[in-house]
């Protein structure tokens, strides 16, 4: 029953990620590489109505330990049929696909705007969007007035 509960819990874990990782892409762009195939292979078992290959698994595993199976899939069994809302019913499946979507409408949406400034500003520009400061000259050295570097001033005469 362990590793049934394993299963089950990287299962939660690539929903999760298939809901959030175009968010997490904002921060950190190269989890695009992962959502993107992660993504498009859970809608298309959604979409097809085929079974997750996580579910077999884990159904496998709870008959092997003697434990009790359940009927349909993982969002049914772990999240819709508990909140009392049945996983066949119109409104449900509506509710799954507006909550599937609608984070990564918007993170890839931000996404997207992001690309396009960032393809219209000048070459200059570093990738953040900032232009780089000058460094200022240590603290101690303002403070006291004194300037920091030789290299542009003239020597001083006395």
């Amino acid at each position: 029953m362990l590793l049934a509960g394993a299963v089950a819990v990287v299962h939660g874990a690539a929903v999760l990620f298939m809901l959030t990782g175009s968010l997490l892409a904002l921060r950190w762009p190269r989890v695009l590489w992962l959502h993107v195939p992660v993504s498009l292979a859970i809608l298309g078992l959604y979409l097809t109505g085929s079974d997750c290959p996580l579910t077999t698994w884990e159904l496998a595993l709870r008959e092997q330990a003697g434990g009790p199976g359940y009927d349909g899939g993982f969002i049914g069994h772990y999240l819709t049929e508990p909140l009392g809302f049945p996983i066949e019913a119109t409104s449900t499946q509506v509710g799954i696909y507006l909550v599937a979507f609608l984070p990564n409408l918007i993170g890839y949406g931000l996404l997207a705007i992001r690309a396009t400034r960032t393809s219209a500003r000048d070459p200059g520009t570093p990738r953040h969007g900032r232009r780089r400061r000058t460094p200022s000259p240590p603290a101690a050295a303002r403070r006291a007035g004194r300037r920091t570097s030789s290299r542009t001033s003239a020597p001083d005469r006395r």
